[in-house]
């Protein structure tokens, strides 16, 4: 795992063609073995799935000139390069979102039932969650993530975020620490999860104030991503009244709502003339909806029309 992936580490087709062709098939192999997992580590430092799609051409890129005979461990190898190239893009992203047009809200991804089923996963990927990432310095992201979510060792993260590994226990620490006083509290079960968003569907689409009122908690939070391209809140709305003044708004445009499984987790997909026009996501806590995350920004909302593959 000492060695770095670099174009000079490539064995040339001349001098073994043989050879050379059984490891352009051992790398194309374990990459597409382990892609769901890497665009998923991506996925998670950069909350785009688009940068992500980057992340992983950019890793196999290196991969490909990497001498496969030093690599003890595929896996570990591939994410080290991802995290890298990740790590990059984060701090491009940083920047680009300095000019960003009001409240900035993660990529939205259609995922499949059996990513709801890995419960760390779909936590680790739920737009709540994501949020909370944000909060975090890059290195510490990446050791959170590859630490807590995908149970690298120490020394691997340590490889991946040019650290120390008494340096990235430290980190690792701190990370948690942030994390857990930002987390939902009283998270609910998955079945109590599409209860709850049956209960909120139908209070919206029947314009049902009282029961609007009775699912949301009182200091609950909306937040809209418009990106300057469509109308969406300038600003964070709190407060029950008002959150539920706008979800009424809902029912007053030619719309339908449906629940689908996103980031791993039950929320309403709101279709204007077929087309979708807003993810609604769900922070749920203790019964209650305390945090609502729509996704209006046209640009996000393009892999909504196909499941996106995830994995550890």
């Amino acid at each position: 795992m000492s060695e770095h992936p670099t174009e000079a580490a490539h064995v040339t087709e001349a001098a073994h063609p043989t050879g050379a062709a059984y490891l352009a098939d051992a790398a194309t192999e374990a990459f597409l073995a382990h892609r769901n997992l890497l665009f998923t580590v991506a996925y998670e430092l950069l909350g785009s799935a688009a940068d992500a799609e980057d992340v992983l051409q950019e890793t196999w890129l290196r991969w490909v000139g990497v001498d496969l005979t030093a690599v003890r461990d595929h896996r570990a190898y591939l994410v080290r390069i991802a995290t890298r190239q990740a790590l990059g893009r984060l701090r491009t992203l940083a920047r680009r979102r300095e000019s960003y047009v009001g409240p900035w809200l993660p990529e939205p991804l259609l995922t499949a039932p059996d990513v709801a089923e890995d419960v760390e996963l779909a936590e680790s990927v739920s737009m709540a969650m994501l949020l909370v990432l944000e909060t975090l310095a890059p290195t510490e992201r990446a050791v959170f993530v590859l630490r807590e979510v995908f149970g690298l060792e120490y020394g691997e993260i340590a490889e991946a975020v040019d650290k120390s590994q008494a340096a990235v226990r430290q980190i690792a620490h701190r990370a948690r620490v942030h994390v857990a006083a930002r987390r939902p509290r009283g998270a609910v079960s998955a079945a109590e999860a599409r209860q709850a968003v049956a209960a909120f569907q139908r209070a919206v689409e029947t314009g049902d104030l009282r029961t609007l009122l009775d699912l949301l908690a009182p200091d609950v939070v909306l937040v809209g991503d418009g990106g300057g391209l469509v109308q969406a809140t300038p600003a964070p709305v709190v407060g029950a009244e008002l959150v539920a003044g706008l979800l009424r708004g809902i029912t007053r445009r030619a719309v339908s709502l449906r629940a689908e499984q996103v980031n791993g987790h039950p929320a309403l997909v709101i279709r204007l003339a077929g087309e979708v026009d807003t993810v609604l996501a769900l922070r749920l806590e203790e019964g209650l909806v305390t945090g609502l995350y729509a996704v209006r920004n046209p640009e996000k909302l393009s892999r909504m029309t196909r499941e996106t593959a995830l994995g550890r």
